[in-house]
């Protein structure tokens, strides 16, 4: 305390040097430091008055941690919003939506970690060849595994919650697996490839089987299959840049950030709604079933059914061929593209027309709610055919683009007619073994169409002919789906077992 005249005490006054409203500690609330002067020239003492520079920078950090939390918040509570509306959060359907974002989140993750370390990371031509043993290392035991995927998970079908469960934490354990090989350059990188694919497609499968037993009371399985969709790629488009900043410090911590994210997949999975796992009243259909003819003893299966899921098998084809030869002909663009800038840019551009095409297919498919699924998923494979050929003839980049967006939006609507068609023509009883091994025949189709990308590539065939010889097939293809559904009179509806 200070002296007076008489030798007292007194308190400091107002008029007291430093003293301050708030008391000799200074501000009293974080708003006040909000409220501070701008500092003095770099390398000057600070003012009387003025919080030291480290104060300052304590103050600016703070300020950056309340915006992130509150954008943070406000993100939370509109994914919540959008994931429980309409019943969802009643349901379980939420618990799916969620578990099904860290799952392509994780899967994205993946995709970039291979991209970094199989294809960025070395000259096209070794990167081709890195990349087709990959291929065949996983997609080729992929295509024998795939029919069998669905009978295996039928021995489950009291233990969904459990399968689905599985099928995320394999994928964790292989991406930690992964995480070492790529460090270590080992060889069970191809084998913990293998597994991931092998896990990701079967997820695939359990997922459809556990979507009809979720669905709220005003929901079709349209609908909820459009918000899976929108859900997985905004969760696949907030995970990738995450997956590459982290993939810059090396590409085993974006495999490491993918095996936290399949954990808590792992656990939302097991945390489903216990009627995931009831199979009361269902019953199994068989792939036979779904080649148009009813096959002694099996389930018939509603015609237009069979020409979707042809027309769907045919969209898929082309996008695996796609996916997999136009990212190696992006990577180093030919004079014809007529692109003189950045080889990524183009690529973003082009696999970003796809995702565009791919929200934009979902938007339409639920707004439109069409009253021909049939015929919509006839037109989208003839547009997708057409929109090939013409690409094929004038491979420039705008087209380049123009068909990413083409493929994708196609690929939504004829995926969103399919789940239509089902609901409508497949009794309840047969429904969700029917998204189970109709899922599987699309997965098989997209490896298909990986593989014969990666076939033309590797034997360096002209981008044209290539572009061409893939039409041709998709064009057969399409001519079949379309006979077939000329030839077709039978009246539609509720599919119903065959008489013994």
């Amino acid at each position: 305390m200070a002296q007076t005249s008489d030798g007292g005490d007194r308190a400091p006054g107002p008029d007291w040097p430093g003293a301050h409203p708030h008391g000799p500690t200074g501000p009293d609330t974080l708003d006040d430091l909000d409220a501070d002067p701008d500092p003095g020239p770099a390398g000057e003492p600070d003012p009387p008055g003025r919080l030291p520079r480290a104060a300052r920078i304590s103050q600016g950090l703070r300020r950056t941690g309340r915006t992130v939390a509150r954008g943070g918040v406000g993100a939370y509570s509109g994914a919540r919003r959008f994931t429980h509306a309409g019943g969802a959060g009643e349901s379980g359907l939420s618990r799916l939506l969620e578990l099904h974002a860290f799952n392509t989140a994780g899967d994205a993750a993946i995709a970039v970690s291979l991209a970094g370390t199989l294809f960025f990371t070395v000259p096209t031509e070794q990167a081709s060849g890195q990349v087709a043993l990959f291929l065949v290392l996983t997609m080729l035991p992929f295509a024998f595994v795939a029919p069998l995927i669905g009978p295996f998970l039928d021995r489950f079908r009291r233990g969904r919650r459990w399968a689905i469960g599985s099928t995320l934490a394999i994928r964790g354990f292989c991406c930690w697996v992964l995480a070492g090989a790529v460090a270590d350059e080992s060889a069970a990188f191809y084998l913990a490839a293998l597994g991931c694919l092998v896990a990701s497609k079967a997820y695939g499968v359990t997922r459809a089987s556990a979507v009809p037993r979720l669905l709220p009371e005003e929901f079709t399985l349209v609908k909820a299959n459009s918000r899976i969709s929108l859900t997985g790629t905004a969760a696949a488009a907030l995970s990738a840049p995450i997956a590459i900043g982290a993939a810059t410090i090396g590409a085993e911590w974006s495999l490491r950030y993918a095996f936290v994210l399949f954990v808590i997949g792992t656990v939302l999975a097991i945390l489903l709604p216990a009627r995931v796992d009831s199979s009361e009243g269902e019953e199994q259909v068989d792939l036979a079933d779904l080649s148009g003819r009813t096959p002694r003893g099996g389930i018939a299966v509603s015609r237009h059914v069979v020409d979707a899921l042809r027309s769907n098998a045919g969209l898929r084809l082309i996008t695996g061929f796609l996916t997999i030869f136009m990212a190696f002909t992006l990577r180093e663009p030919p004079a014809s593209l007529g692109w003189t800038g950045n080889a990524t840019v183009l690529m973003g551009l082009v696999i970003g027309a796809a995702g565009a095409g791919n929200t934009l297919g979902v938007v339409i498919g639920s707004w439109t709610r069409s009253r021909s699924p049939h015929r919509v998923v006839l037109a989208v494979l003839l547009v997708d055919i057409t929109v090939l050929v013409v690409a094929a003839a004038f491979f420039r980049w705008p087209v380049a683009a123009l068909l990413g967006l083409t493929v994708g939006l196609c690929q939504s609507l004829g995926k969103l007619s399919l789940d239509a068609l089902i609901q409508r023509d497949i009794r309840e009883e047969v429904r969700t073994s029917m998204f189970a091994r109709s899922e599987t025949l699309l997965q098989l189709s997209w490896v298909i169409g990986g593989l014969i990308g990666i076939g033309l590539f590797t034997l360096d065939t002209d981008v044209a002919l290539a572009m061409f010889v893939t039409a041709g097939i998709v064009v057969a293809w399409g001519v079949f789906v379309l006979t077939r559904a000329v030839q077709s009179r039978e009246p539609v509806g509720p599919a119903v077992p065959p008489h013994p």
